[in-house]
């Protein structure tokens, strides 16, 4: 029997990641005025990582959640830790230049180095494995795959890489669903929510006060920002929104009004047999295909495989997860027909209209950043992205303002209309996957 998430719980959501966290901890609610350097809004990678590298460079820092610690998209999503910041760069050289595009292309393979370095100089238990392919379904997405792989190899991407045609799929992968794949060996899986909650711990010991249960109710902006929250409020000298999804337009209708929460799904299957698994995935990769309502997959570290897939943009959850994306599952491992689910959960991720990051700061308020719209690549660009605010606050801004120039389109007509048109968009490019 599956156990179902409570999307919307304050509490954390009953997934596998909840069920196997190691450094649980809990924070307490703020009830007072503090005043400090920084404040940051969301106890996420993002807000998490900010805080670090703030602390790390001797500032005080307060971090604000408004649930629990990694409970939106950092402690649930797909796990799969991806070379580069998001989608095509190239199509803003005209505003960022030649120098600009490359600088985000250097800045997505370190945004994964810093996560490894993280893990490693911090002993964070999250189960992070190298090895991930990208999957060609039809044979444009072959192409696209060799030109990735051309371009990869032009830049200086200088690790491991390898172009598997359908006769040599099986090495990495049991399925006869794709045409090919593009192996990577500097991309891999992890847990996320072990992830987040190890990150946490790292801040905590660094002196970031951190409070969860104690959501950030109003903005007050001047040379001083101020953030009321129930209880409390914080007063500083920068303030950072790392809210993504979860932000809102109420709060700050500058940024919430480019950012729309769109929905992905998991499932936690039963734990496989070792044959089970050599079979399927025989080198514990990670995978994902290359359509936009894509599938993406890899086994845990008790062998259960994690299936994640679905793209939803109404802002409501399908009633039943499992009867969603059994069949995807079962597409691409027929050999697992019937297998048990025992876990199925959900969240929101932020899609920004460009599908690129937006880290940047307010136009009406030069001391408070942020950072949001990762459109799937969050485990990594969220590391980056605090990197660079850090890097700015610091008078560094350099390479944060690569990003700052990139325009954001705002969703014309408030959260109700967002939606729908983002899903018209989005369903013209899966009918362009059809062929």
């Amino acid at each position: 029997m599956s156990t179902r998430s409570p999307v919307h719980s304050d509490q954390y959501p009953a997934s596998y990641y909840f069920a196997t966290a190691k450094e649980l901890h809990q924070s307490p609610r703020l009830e007072e005025v503090l005043d400090v350097d920084v404040c940051v809004v969301g106890g996420g990678f993002s807000g998490i990582n900010t805080a670090i590298e703030l602390a790390q460079k001797g500032f005080s820092v307060a971090l604000l959640e408004a649930k629990r610690i990694g409970w939106g998209a950092s402690g649930r999503n797909g796990g799969e830790l991806i070379r580069g910041i998001g989608h095509d760069v190239s199509q803003f050289s005209n505003i960022i230049g030649s120098e600009g595009v490359k600088a985000i292309e250097q800045m997505g393979f370190e945004a994964v180095d810093i996560v490894r370095q993280r893990v490693a100089e911090h002993n964070i238990d999250c189960n992070l494995q190298m090895g991930y392919c990208d999957l060609a379904i039809r044979p444009r997405h072959m192409t696209e795959l060799e030109e990735d792989f051309e371009h990869l190899s032009k830049i200086g991407y200088g690790h491991n890489m390898t172009l598997l045609d359908k006769s040599r799929i099986g090495e990495v992968i049991g399925s006869d669903f794709y045409q090919g794949a593009l192996v990577d060996m500097a991309s891999g899986h992890l847990h996320p929510l072990n992830l987040a909650l190890g990150e946490a711990r790292v801040a905590r010991s660094l002196g970031v006060k951190m409070f969860e249960y104690s959501a950030a109710t109003k903005i007050i902006k001047g040379d001083k920002p101020k953030v009321i929250t129930e209880h409390g409020e914080v007063n500083c000298q920068y303030l950072v929104l790392a809210g993504n999804a979860y932000l809102g337009v109420d709060l700050e209708q500058n940024i919430g009004s480019k950012v729309l929460p769109a929905g992905t799904y998991i499932l936690a299957t039963e734990p496989l047999t070792q044959e089970q698994c050599d079979a399927i995935i025989p080198k514990n990769m990670a995978f994902a295909d290359l359509r936009v309502d894509l599938d993406y997959y890899h086994l845990s570290e008790d062998n259960r495989l994690l299936f994640g897939g679905l793209c939803t943009y109404s802002g409501k959850d399908p009633k039943d997860i499992e009867a969603a994306l059994r069949p995807n599952l079962e597409k691409v491992f027929p050999q697992l027909k019937g297998v048990r689910i025992d876990y199925e959960w959900g969240g929101m991720m932020g899609i920004g209209a460009n599908r690129l990051p937006q880290i940047g700061r307010l136009p009406d308020a030069k001391n408070i950043f942020y950072a949001q719209a990762y459109a799937g690549h969050g485990v990594n660009a969220t590391h980056m992205a605090a990197k660079l605010i850090a890097e700015a606050i610091t008078t560094q801004a350099e390479r944060f303002d690569v990003f700052a120039k990139i325009p954001h389109m705002t969703f014309p007509g408030g959260p109700h209309l967002r939606s729908p048109l983002l899903a018209m968009g989005m369903l013209y490019h899966r009918f362009k996957d059809i062929f």
